[in-house]
């Protein structure tokens, strides 16, 4: 984000597009905490806490938000910034997107925080081709496409940075 988007810099993220053994991403769901009307889907993720890497953030938040915990985490996919309305404030994030596989499919939430138990009401696989036909709120906004093109042509040899989405 550009100095004029908030005095702070952009908030450490990491981001997971977890891919089941066919080929299915998991997304959660979530909502405006003051208007539940006002719902997407997005990938499990959050912030870097202390001094962990991303890496480790990412395998920590998707334990955390999913229960799942037999990943297998592979390259950085994607760098995006972004910069969105949420529960009362503005959030700038810096958000770099992991590879991981799993084997687990199933879904135990046990480690919201406060915030998410508000604003998640749940998680699903889907394939792409759902992915693709979907007709709600997904983010990244151009997330069916990039995972399309992550099934058809394998990882980029180096992550690709996505254009900035500000809300």
């Amino acid at each position: 984000m550009d100095a004029e988007a908030g005095a702070r810099p952009a908030r450490k993220v990491s981001r997971v597009i977890l891919l089941d053994p066919e080929d299915r991403i998991l997304l959660l769901h979530g909502f405006e905490p003051d208007d539940p009307s006002d719902t997407w889907w997005f990938t499990p993720g959050g912030g870097l806490e202390g001094d962990e890497t991303r890496e480790q953030a990412a395998l920590r938040e998707l334990a955390e938000e999913t229960g799942i915990t037999e990943v297998e985490l592979g390259p950085v996919l994607w760098h995006r910034s972004c910069s969105f309305p949420f529960d009362g404030r503005r959030w700038d994030q810096d958000e770099w997107y992991f590879l991981a596989r799993t084997a687990q499919t199933g879904i135990a939430p046990t480690g919201l925080t406060e915030l998410e138990r508000r604003s998640v009401t749940g998680a699903r696989w889907w394939t792409s081709e759902e992915l693709l036909a979907a007709r709600e709120t997904v983010y990244p906004t151009k997330l069916a496409g990039l995972l399309r093109m992550l099934l058809d042509d394998g990882p980029p040899d180096a992550p690709v940075v996505l254009p900035p989405e500000i809300v």
